[in-house]
């Protein structure tokens, strides 16, 4: 259904991703290091998110720039930052400030599909996903909003500038998002949280169940809208 990148088709493509990924480690790995012997406080997690709120109101702003950028640009999803947040602000605030920055961006990429229209689009989203959900949405399009943006795995950024393509009120489009997304950042923040006050057990427990999760639905995506087809008699 969605276009997927051939890592692990064949055997030369499997060697590329493996060199691929311990290349990408001993980078971070590397750069990790020499920050946290540069900056000491970066390892201590109580004295970075003191430091980070010691600028006061520019860490929130700085926060909700970055999530709205995440949701126009996508290179982080969405729940990695969302764990950033709620190990920086705590679950409340990171829940707040991360869903700001989500409504915002869903608003301004639905405006942007609507006031450029389909070409735009195109060049922002695969065309694979943009056809799977001129379909869906063609008679089930407030019920596939909502499984999407609720059911980690699935591309809901790329949702936001297709369902801007809908005849769907773009507050309708924000709204549907807020809640469906809401579940899964309150539960990503209250694994940053937990990250930062030093509580691994809960920290691993809240981060299995959103990989679980998303793990399944990615997996089962195809089934999970077949179901909404077949069950939703319309808009």
């Amino acid at each position: 259904m969605f276009r997927v990148p051939s890592l692990f088709e064949t055997k030369t493509d499997r060697w590329r991703t493996i060199l691929l990924v311990v290349v990408l480690a001993a980078v971070v790995l590397t750069v990790g290091s020499v920050l946290v012997n540069r900056f000491p406080f970066l390892a201590d997690p109580r004295e970075l998110r003191a430091v980070l709120l010691g600028v006061g109101v520019l860490a929130p702003l700085a926060f909700v720039g970055v999530q709205i950028v995440q949701v126009l640009v996508a290179p982080v999803p969405g729940q990695a930052l969302g764990f950033a947040s709620g190990y920086l602000f705590g679950a409340f605030w990171g829940t707040v400030y991360s869903m700001v920055g989500i409504v915002i961006g869903t608003a301004l990429a639905a405006g942007l599909a609507r006031q450029f229209g389909r070409p735009y689009v195109e060049r922002v989203v695969t065309a694979d996903a943009l056809t799977v959900f001129d379909d869906a949405m063609a008679s089930h399009g407030l019920t596939v909003l909502f499984v999407v943006f609720l059911v980690p795995g699935l591309p809901d950024d790329a949702l936001c500038f297709a369902a801007g393509l809908t005849d769907i009120p773009i507050r309708r489009i924000v709204a549907i998002a807020a809640v469906g997304r809401l579940p899964g950042f309150l539960l990503v923040n209250l694994a940053g949280s937990a990250a930062a006050n030093d509580d691994p057990v809960l920290t691993a427990a809240f981060v299995a169940i959103l990989l679980s999760a998303s793990v399944l639905g990615y997996l089962y995506r195809e089934q999970l809208m077949s179901l909404v087809s077949s069950r939703t008699p319309g808009r």
